[in-house]
């Protein structure tokens, strides 16, 4: 099946604005899962946050109330002050789809019909009366002096990709599940537009082609996909059962194109008419294995059977990307949709040197679906110019959440009657805990702004020492409280990272997977292959084993000073004492918990794991320390 050629649209008509009024747009994305809000004022971010920060449910759907009432705190108005609101996808569009898809696949589709469309019916399709009650819950509102407009959903991640991005002109790739029809689409951003150019369309989909297999490992769609890609690497590669695998998927459940087109055959597919992603059945037959119950044992065949999909959804991210360099004959492309979190095709897609330079959105998915409609309003309905700047991208560092004083700090060690110690100069706090570091600490870190996005980007982070051979294990099992294969990444000093890494450029975000150097790595064994996977798991492979991957790649971030100083500070603080300009960087929460937003998170999560320090602020807290300031 060929990428069709659409006539799309934006469904934005142009609107002149007065020059002397500051232009202000709120973005809201919600109702599928990671609902989001964002707001700009002249084009510039102002803030954006998920709604689970604030709720303290993970992915939640419900719409943003909390995350909007952050974003006008944080841009000191009210929803009556605003140009617009604009929500990230267009509810009639999906609703055609489903009553289409349910009508192909009649009847085998009638238990989730009965189930899916009353909620519809009740909720979504009005959805434009929806969104003025929900409103009605954050502050008093006059829709006849704002515009509510709707864009498509892979417009609103094109634009999330391109006008946040560094470049002046760009090929845009989007792949995710699915939007209204759309399932991966390519566009040329230019200036203050966009212009669609392919897409594919539902049911056929690298997303839930990929999900689908991660429902069938045993892990939850729309967020077990990271640990699908952390699975994949403990495949053999040189095994036949991979190579079989990939044949079997190849011959019966997809074809794919030159161009990255792609048909599923939906006779082993159940999600167009059921409350399931696979037919279980058929899929026994062709794996020789039954769909792995949540938390049981992961055996070799399951992580054999997770790197022929990674690698088969690796060639496709590339020959799509191709496509778009083809089409547009750009030199640059921008990522986004869910797809693009996949960090490991991101570095391969980087190593094949197909564009001269990418970017990636930071919140890829649904949540930076809110970030994309406010550009897209405010350039391609209000026309307004974009100025772009090769040198830096608007994102910010994705630090775009809340921030909190000392004071708010303080009042929530009082109302715990916690210990601490105040730093009056940051430099010393960095220096106790780069020492601390090195001596095999673990600590929480909670600074400034909240990430937008997946990622904990050394804001909202807990942090470990790299060369430690025993981190992985610590972290996962007494920290994080999660499956034992999963890998951690490294912050690495920009300017240090092409020492100990195969990258030939920043990595910021936390969206690019590269190789360690061959010079950094240990030996391994001749029998290695033949090694359990719990005795692989734990084999020091590297200088730093803690985010060495077995397959001696690792999920980078690079950290620099003008960005984020404080980070920036405590890793070289660390490098000056190890001789290691890095650090262990997972994400301050638990398993099956948001990352922390405010204090009272971080100090709550810290007391239920094993941490050994807890920084917020300038505020130092001991694990079992009587001593301090109260």
């Amino acid at each position: 099946m060929k990428v069709m050629l659409c006539p799309l649209d934006t469904h934005m008509s142009v609107k002149k604005m007065n020059k002397q009024v500051k232009i202000k747009i709120l973005g809201i994305s919600a109702f599928y899962h990671d609902s989001a809000a964002a707001i700009i004022e002249d084009g510039k971010i102002i803030a954006a946050a998920q709604e689970e920060r604030f709720t303290r449910k993970k992915n939640d759907p419900n719409f943003p109330v909390e995350a909007i009432k952050f974003c006008l705190k944080q841009n000191n108005c009210a929803l009556d002050d605003l140009d617009a609101i604009v929500f990230y996808d267009k509810p009639f569009a999906k609703f055609e789809r489903l009553l289409e898809t349910y009508y192909i696949f009649a009847p085998k589709g009638l238990v989730s019909f009965l189930k899916v469309i009353p909620i519809w019916i009740k909720q979504k399709i009005f959805l434009k009366t929806l969104i003025k009650s929900e409103l009605a819950k954050v502050g008093s509102i006059n829709l006849k002096k704002i515009n509510l407009l709707f864009s498509r959903h892979h417009l609103s991640h094109a634009a999330s990709a391109f006008f946040p991005s560094p470049f002046d002109e760009a090929a845009i790739l989007t792949i995710d599940g699915v939007g209204e029809w759309a399932t991966a689409s390519i566009s040329r951003g230019k200036g203050n537009k966009i212009e669609p150019l392919k897409e594919m369309r539902f049911p056929h989909s690298v997303g839930l082609f990929y999900s689908a297999f991660t429902y069938y490992l045993g892990f939850k769609i729309n967020s077990g996909e990271y640990k699908f890609m952390g699975l994949a690497p403990y495949g053999d590669s040189s095994s036949k059962r991979v190579l079989a695998y990939k044949k079997i998927i190849c011959d019966k459940l997809i074809s794919v194109k030159e161009d990255g087109s792609l048909y599923l055959n939906h006779n082993y597919f159940a999600y167009t008419s059921e409350l399931k992603m696979c037919r279980e059945e058929k899929w026994i037959e062709l794996f020789g294995f039954s769909k792995r119950k949540p938390e049981s044992e992961i055996l070799q065949c399951h992580c054999d059977l997770a790197l022929a999909v990674q690698q088969i959804t690796e060639d496709i991210v590339l020959k799509m990307a191709k496509t778009a360099k083809n089409i547009t004959g750009l030199k640059k492309l921008c990522l986004a949709g869910g797809v693009a979190l996949n960090c490991v095709a991101n570095g391969k897609l980087l190593k094949s040197k197909l564009f001269e330079d990418i970017w990636v959105q930071p919140a890829a998915g649904d949540a930076g679906g809110a970030l994309g409609a406010v550009f897209l309003a405010y350039h391609m309905y209000f026309n307004e110019k974009r100025i772009s700047s090769e040198s830096c991208d608007k994102m910010q560092g994705a630090y775009l959440g809340p921030a909190f004083s000392d004071s708010d700090i303080k009042a929530v060690a009082e109302k715990y009657k916690a210990k601490y110690h105040y730093f009056e100069n940051f430099n010393e706090l960095a220096e106790v805990i780069a020492q601390s570091l090195s001596q095999g600490n673990i600590v929480g870190w909670f600074q400034g702004k909240m990430e937008f996005g997946p990622r904990a980007l050394g804001n909202r982070s807990i942090l470990a020492d790299a060369r430690d051979k025993d981190i992985q294990k610590r972290l996962n099992l007494k920290i994080k409280f999660r499956e034992s294969f999963r890998p951690f990444a490294p912050s690495v000093l920009n300017e240090d990272a092409k020492d100990f890494f195969d990258i030939q450029k920043s990595s910021p975000y936390m969206l690019i997977n590269a190789d360690v150097l061959k010079s950094k790595r240990k030996e391994l064994p001749g029998d290695y292959n033949n090694f359990e996977m719990k005795t692989k798991l734990y084999y020091q492979r590297s200088d730093i084993p803690a985010i060495t991957h077995i397959d001696f790649s690792a999920r980078i971030q690079t950290v620099s000073k003008e960005t984020n100083e404080r980070y920036w500070t405590l890793i070289d603080k660390f490098k000056q004492k190890t001789a290691c300009p890095m650090i262990v960087n997972t994400s301050f929460n638990v398993r099956g918990e948001p990352i922390v937003c405010g204090p009272r998170d971080a100090y709550k999560c810290f007391l239920k794991t094993g941490m050994d320090y807890l920084v917020m602020g300038n505020f130092l807290f001991k694990k079992g320390s009587e001593s301090g300031n109260n």
